[in-house]
């Protein structure tokens, strides 16, 4: 793959094989981009007759590189004089040009077709080098590379063949984790931008807070519950049980205090334009948590969100029980929610997304189509598909194949405020 030469490589990369083994000309124009360029190269073109089999253009850093794979003209000695056209066209453009003569089109891609999205903070050149490796030992051929965001981090879209997809995961997920860069493998073909419903976390995932350490603060007991949430995220203690102790730290705080908890409920940065976003593209949007309805309510009601499922603490009398009432929410019945939203919104579970952190994640992350660990604990990111290691919940939307210019331009058109 030529690094300095992106638009190229999709026609060039290997020698070009058709079956009838027709000749085409490979026309490259490359130099400072401005407005015209490409209405100009093909209105040269047009004067020959000849017909487009392919283009391919890139614009990096204000230099374009476009590429035109056509047939050549048909008239005798016509060839020369197309080749003497375009290179007069260019000097007076101030571009260079190169016309290659071979046959027929672009090699057939590979076998198992992936789409590899990079996460970097920074995205280091070595870190390319070493995925890139990594894809060629394994029998893969990078196709086509492009950007998706500059910002909030570096996000870049690899499309692969020649590589079973699991496999591939398999391979670039221990690289990545070696280059300190996030990575997400997924199938190539329609069902990626098929997923219509997403079902988040809430605690350390949707909001950067947890819930019940905001409560246990207010009643005096925040480093006990801490200790005992940590120990169940790490998958150290069954959930159901440690939710009951922790709530029972609770018993007789005034149930007033849940105002105070809902304005102390601080976004994960990212959050609002995830939401916005995929409204937008038309996605269904939930939350499951092992907080408590006191809080996910509101945040349902403050983010326009669909569905929503949390544990609810026990009032009598003003003041909470320490006690939950109703279906708890643990491990298991994150996954159960997740099937009744999916049915609900009319989706197949292939077709969804699922994001969390903790080990009673797990069971929702693995049932989803795409499960992502957030920012989550060593044993999540090791089973969840993929996982996002920085703190921007709007990265998700890379893995879907959304760029940040179709982010901010939506934003621009609909006067919403760009990010958080």
């Amino acid at each position: 793959m030529n690094a300095t030469d992106p638009a190229a490589q999709a026609l060039s990369a290997a020698p070009p094989v058709s079956t009838d083994a027709e000749r085409t000309l490979l026309v490259k124009v490359f130099g400072r981009d401005r407005p015209g360029i490409t209405a100009g190269l093909f209105d040269r073109l047009a004067g020959f007759g000849v017909e487009v089999i392919d283009i391919e253009q890139v614009v990096t850093r204000g230099r374009i590189t476009l590429c035109a794979l056509v047939t050549p003209p048909a008239a005798p000695g016509a060839e020369g004089a197309l080749r003497v056209t375009v290179h007069r066209w260019a000097e007076e453009h101030k571009l260079q040009a190169e016309i290659i003569s071979g046959t027929g089109d672009n090699r057939a891609r590979g076998e198992g077709r992936s789409h590899v999205t990079v996460l970097g903070h920074p995205l280091t050149a070595a870190a390319v080098a070493a995925l890139s490796a990594r894809v060629s030992e394994a029998g893969g051929n990078i196709d086509r590379v492009f950007r998706l965001a500059k910002y909030p981090v570096t996000a870049v879209e690899l499309t692969i063949s020649g590589v079973p997809t699991e496999e591939l995961r398999a391979v670039l997920a221990a690289e990545a984790a070696a280059q300190r860069v996030d990575i997400a493998v997924v199938r190539a073909g329609l069902h990626r931008r098929a997923k219509r419903l997403i079902v988040m976390d809430v605690d350390s995932t949707l909001i950067q807070d947890e819930v019940i350490e905001l409560f246990a603060a207010h009643a005096g007991c925040e480093e006990q519950v801490a200790a005992v949430t940590e120990q169940a995220m790490r998958g150290e203690l069954d959930f159901a049980e440690s939710l009951r102790a922790r709530v029972a730290l609770l018993a007789g705080l005034d149930a007033a205090v849940t105002e105070k908890v809902r304005a102390e409920v601080r976004l994960t940065p990212g959050a609002r334009t995830l939401i916005r976003t995929l409204k937008r593209l038309g996605y269904q949007v939930a939350i499951v948590s092992g907080g408590f309805t006191q809080v996910t309510d509101h945040l349902v009601e403050r983010l326009g969100l669909d569905f929503a499922a949390a544990n609810t603490l026990e009032v009598a009398d003003g003041k909470f029980t320490g006690r939950v009432t109703g279906e708890i929410v643990d491990r298991a019945g994150k996954a159960r929610w997740l099937a009744r939203f999916a049915e609900r919104a009319g989706v197949p579970l292939e077709q969804t997304v699922a994001i969390g952190d903790g080990a009673n994640d797990l069971d929702m992350l693995n049932a989803a189509g795409l499960g992502v660990a957030f920012n989550a604990k060593p044993v999540v990111r090791e089973q969840a598909d993929t996982a996002v290691n920085v703190p921007f919940l709007d990265t998700v939307l890379y893995l879907l194949g959304v760029t940040r210019e179709e982010v901010e331009a939506a934003d621009e058109l609909d006067g919403a405020p760009t990010g958080d």
